[in-house]
């Protein structure tokens, strides 16, 4: 019998880095929803009351930075004075004339992996769906309890047997809050209204650990406990550690950049090869280039779990997938102010997104 564990980790909307990611795309969506057809990759860094924009900006769009940026802290729930510095650069001609080819054509260089499996009905790994369905919930709460403040993580580690998930072994949720809370408090708020109805009790028992602010006080939150910045979490958005990530953050990015939708597309890829009963689990890395329209590799796994060998899988992929840049944000319809919607609790596994939609696959 081979027994291992897997852990994975979420946060919410308050954790310093998910703010800036929320400022990011929300500044998409406005330059999106001005100018379908902008090029943007404008980040955020924030500590203390300092929130610095910047970034590079092709579009047409007219954005007030500053007040997206404040929009977004009073939306989270930060009602702190906050100071924004912009400094944002037209895009670079260079890159500019690598992607506008007659077909579109990747904005950079890089890596991406799409992956998914039969574990749970979002067709994700247990561990980060867990995470991220408690943190969900641990911000409902959050807003409708007083005592609890917006920055907050959760942390899920899931027992195998021969390969075969069977149980939750521990749990862990830290969450901001008020002086005037105890942590005992905290402790019953968190057990009985954020992980009892999430978690099922068939996978919990008598060995279950849970660990609730096991650091104890945690008053200061947010920017003034720590400092924030795009992309940090690209774990968190992915698949929690399960399967390899690219490297590049999704936050920010327009569909041009490939690190964000070319990494969308092979999610929904891996996605439809699990639904159509092709294979339990499925794993895809892309590569491309800056300026070249095509993915240079495709390259699909399986892990043993479908009839098919790689090689057979593989061509079933290439028949029914296009993988050029244009298609990609064709087919998923990308210029659209879509974003926001990806910030927070991952971008796979969320049912209205279009990357998670059902394609019938020819064989």
């Amino acid at each position: 019998m081979s027994k291992v564990f897997f852990t994975s980790e979420s946060v919410t909307s308050g954790h310093p880095d998910k703010v800036c990611d929320l400022i990011a795309d929300s500044i998409l969506d406005e330059a999106i929803r001005q100018d379908p057809e902008s090029h943007m990759a404008v980040e955020a860094t924030i500590k203390d009351d300092l929130i610095l924009v910047y970034g590079e900006a092709g579009t047409k769009a007219d954005i007030d930075y500053e007040k997206i940026a404040l929009n977004v802290m009073k939306e989270i729930g930060y009602d702190e004075e906050y100071h924004v510095i912009v400094k944002v650069n037209k895009q670079s001609s260079e890159i500019n004339g690598a992607v506008a080819h007659d077909q579109i054509s990747a904005g950079d260089q890089g890596i991406m992996f799409g992956y998914a499996d039969d574990e749970t009905d979002d067709l994700m790994p247990f561990a980060i769906d867990c995470a991220h369905k408690l943190a969900k919930k641990l911000e409902e709460v959050r807003r409708a309890t007083p005592c609890l403040r917006p920055d907050g993580k959760t942390q899920v580690t899931a027992e195998y047997v021969d390969g075969k998930l069977t149980r939750v072994d521990t749990i862990v949720v830290s969450t901001q809050h008020t002086a005037d809370v105890t942590q005992d408090e905290i402790k019953d708020i968190v057990m009985n209204k954020v992980i009892k109805p999430v978690v099922d009790p068939k996978l919990v028992d008598e060995n279950t650990k849970y660990l609730i602010n096991p650091s104890g006080s945690f008053v200061l939150g947010g920017s003034w406990g720590d400092s924030g910045t795009t992309g940090r979490k690209i774990v968190v958005d992915s698949y929690g550690g399960y399967a390899p990530i690219g490297g590049g953050c999704f936050s920010s990015k327009d569909p041009t950049k490939v690190d964000r939708s070319a990494a969308y597309y092979a999610r929904y890829v891996c996605r439809n090869i699990v639904a159509n009963g092709l294979a339990h689990k499925c794993q895809i890395e892309l590569s491309y280039a800056i300026g070249e329209p095509k993915p240079i590799s495709v390259y699909v796994q399986s892990f043993g779990t479908s009839k098919y060998s790689d090689d057979e899988l593989q061509a079933i992929v290439l028949k029914n997938f296009d993988f050029s840049v244009a298609n990609i944000i064709k087919e998923l319809d990308l210029r659209r102010p879509i974003y926001r919607q990806t910030t927070n609790y991952g971008h796979f596994g969320k049912k209205d997104l279009p990357w998670e939609q059902f394609k019938k696959i020819n064989l």
